[in-house]
């Protein structure tokens, strides 16, 4: 983000203030030291006294300083110490008297007595040092630089003081992101181009009456592109776009929010048409009444002036607030009425096409193999966001980049899926040769059954290769992208694939190990699913029981009593117990009837580590590994070839 103008200035402004101040300060105390310097200084005595002294053997020393210039001198000054140790000074009017004393102290020193002796120095020049007639003057001017410098400060705190309940919104005029930008969202697209439309020609809607939506709500899950699309919104228009997430406008002084929604508003209106644009809107627009301990009151008033300024300014103004959340559920109803947010669109995760366009928006700028097609890379990656394309084709030129290469290939793809999905390899950890075994055959197991059954997802890929906290995976894309639609058999199948692992370890070491954890808990919390709130069981019937609990609202659901008895309660655990048991006697039944192809591939797994789906496909054809067998047969035959005799070395030696 650019930094304008006037905050450098200021900045620029407020370390030089800094600056002076520390020079103010320095000064000050150079002053104070030399104020006790002063104080502490030569004792001043009389022309009378210094003579007595000087007679009677008060005084050890005597410097002589003109004060008239160099010649024609008129005035002295004198200096030395007494015979107590202090320090004095004394002055003289002419050279008589000057006189006088020199020839006392030479009268003194030549007596012969050494023990009396006066040193008599006598400087030549001028001694008003500078620093006595300039410091006065910089001292004084420094204080006044000071009052004016404090009281200045003074005023720009007031004024900040002022401004503190100002908006926190900043504007882009130049907004450069347009709906070419943006790819997989072509409905998303489609619904904006109405307000594009109006915010380029008002005066076509203001003649038929209609009122545009004065709000859109941007909704989906992270990553897709909420941002995007407003700031395409805004670039495609042409308009001022300003910006601001919902936390900036809470702060813990009361009435600070709501201060800054209406100095924004007001901001707005005055740059009219434009776009507000409010991210993270559930920060800020919460439920109100809601929540432990009743502390949102600052929020709550926030909302309350948010609210106000929706509905309050005028038709066709021309601020269109688009706002975007991936938790609507927990936004306050006043805020969704017509009036305030008309319109919610719905951004979603992108299908296979929707990919394909991303990934080209993405790789713009980046060196790809053209025998990579991009249908092929979006088909390895179902459910990933635009986020999590770019996160992947930056992963994918930075590991071709490691490499040295220059382009990138689709092995750099390919681990940039994995490291997306799983994380990077972990190729150091060490394992046993029984844990290998077993990860081995957990992983086969799992491709056996995506193999054999008929509703299955295809095995794209087997690897033994620790990522994450996994000591190995499988990815298994499913034949048809289902974005919404899941059967009861789907489901099913989807469980018995995620028992598969475990069944293989029963089934060959005739024990089991911790490595499905993950796979029971996904099992299990489908199978929950499909009996308390997708009505799949025929004993329950199509009751809903229980709603999805990943997005409880801490103080609005909290506390809510379940709606079915303890009887229901037994019915639903006896319920999933059965669809898991179920599912894995149908697991266990498709890898007994497949045994020798789990150990095929188990084998092939601890051989190679990986196996691609062109090398399971290869696998379940021949029951070889074709680019396996082949290292392996030419090993050997390096190994039994016989040794030819080395002629020159023969000849070398009979020679020697």
């Amino acid at each position: 983000m650019a930094v304008s103008k006037n905050s450098q200035n200021k900045s620029m402004n407020n370390r030089s203030t800094r600056f002076i101040m520390i020079a103010l300060l320095v000064i000050l105390i150079i002053s104070i030291m030399y104020s006790f310097g002063n104080a502490n200084g030569p004792v001043e005595i009389a022309n009378s006294d210094f003579t007595f002294l000087l007679d009677n053997g008060g005084i050890t020393s005597v410097e002589v300083t003109p004060l008239a210039g160099e010649t024609n001198y008129r005035a002295y000054k004198v200096t030395g110490k007494l015979l107590d140790g202090k320090v004095y000074i004394t002055y003289f009017a002419n050279d008589d008297e000057l006189n006088e004393v020199r020839n006392v102290v030479n009268a003194i020193n030549s007596d012969g007595d050494m023990t009396n002796n006066i040193l008599l120095i006598f400087h030549r020049g001028a001694t008003y040092s500078i620093i006595n007639i300039i410091f006065p003057i910089i001292l004084v001017a420094g204080v006044v630089v000071m009052m004016v410098v404090m009281m200045k400060g003074g005023s720009n705190a007031n004024k900040q003081a002022f401004d503190f309940g100002k908006s926190r919104a900043q504007v882009s005029k130049n907004q450069q992101t347009t709906f070419n930008d943006v790819a997989g969202a072509d409905e998303e697209k489609e619904e904006l181009k109405e307000i594009i439309d109006f915010l380029k020609n008002p005066k076509k809607y203001m003649e038929l009456g209609a009122r545009i939506p004065k709000g859109v709500l941007l909704v989906g899950p992270p990553g897709t592109g909420k941002t995007l699309i407003a700031r395409a919104v805004a670039g495609e228009a042409k308009v001022p776009f300003y910006f601001v997430s919902g936390s900036d406008f809470l702060e813990m002084f009361v009435g600070v929010g709501a201060s800054r929604v209406r100095d924004m508003f007001k901001t707005a209106k005055t740059h009219a048409p434009c776009i507000l644009f409010i991210d993270e809107i559930d920060a800020v627009g919460r439920q109100r009444g809601t929540g432990l301990g009743g502390g949102h009151d600052e929020r709550e008033q926030t909302l309350n002036q948010l609210l106000v300024e929706m509905d309050g300014f005028g038709h066709n103004s021309g601020v269109i607030v688009i706002a975007a959340t991936n938790r609507v559920d927990i936004l306050d109803p006043a805020l969704m009425r017509p009036g305030r947010f008309d319109r919610q669109v719905y951004v979603g995760t992108p299908d296979i096409k929707g990919r394909v366009e991303i990934l080209k928006v993405h790789s713009r700028n980046k060196k790809i193999n053209p025998e990579i097609t991009f249908q092929e890379i979006a088909r390895r990656t179902p459910g990933f966001t635009g986020a999590d394309l770019e996160n992947l084709m930056n992963e994918a030129a930075l590991l071709a980049a490691r490499e040295n290469k220059t382009q990138i290939e689709l092995s750099h793809i390919d681990e940039a899926v994995d490291r997306v999905m799983m994380g990077p390899a972990k190729k150091s950890r060490v394992f046993s040769k029984k844990e290998k075994e077993i990860i081995a055959y957990h992983e086969a197991g799992h491709a056996v059954i995506g193999l054999k059954l008929e509703n299955a997802s295809i095995v794209h890929k087997v690897t033994i290769i620790p990522r994450g906290q996994a000591g190995g995976y499988n990815l298994m894309l499913p034949r048809e992208e289902q974005a919404f639609l899941q059967t009861r058999q789907n489901l099913l199948e989807m469980i018995i694939g995620l028992l598969g692992g475990r069944v293989a370890e029963e089934v060959i070491f005739k024990e089991i190990s911790t490595g499905g954890h993950n796979d029971l808990q996904r099992s299990t919390a489908i199978a929950r699913a499909m009996i308390t709130e997708y009505g799949m069981s025929e004993r329950l019937g199509p009751i809903t029981y229980e709603k999805d609990s990943d997005t409880v609202f801490l103080g609005r659901d909290y506390g809510k009593s379940k709606n079915f008895s303890e009887q229901i309660a037994t019915e639903i655990d006896k319920e999933v117990r059965g669809i898991i048991h179920e599912c894995y006697e149908k697991a266990k039944e498709v890898i007994e009837t497949n045994i020798d192809l789990l150990k095929i591939i188990a084998h092939y797994l601890l051989e190679v580590e990986t196996l691609t789906k062109e090398d399971i496909d290869e696998i379940v054809e021949t029951n070889k590994l074709s680019r396996w067998d082949d290292v392996l047969a030419g090993e050997l035959h390096q190994e039994t070839k016989p040794e030819e005799p080395n002629n020159t070395t023969q000849a070398e030696n009979t020679k020697l």
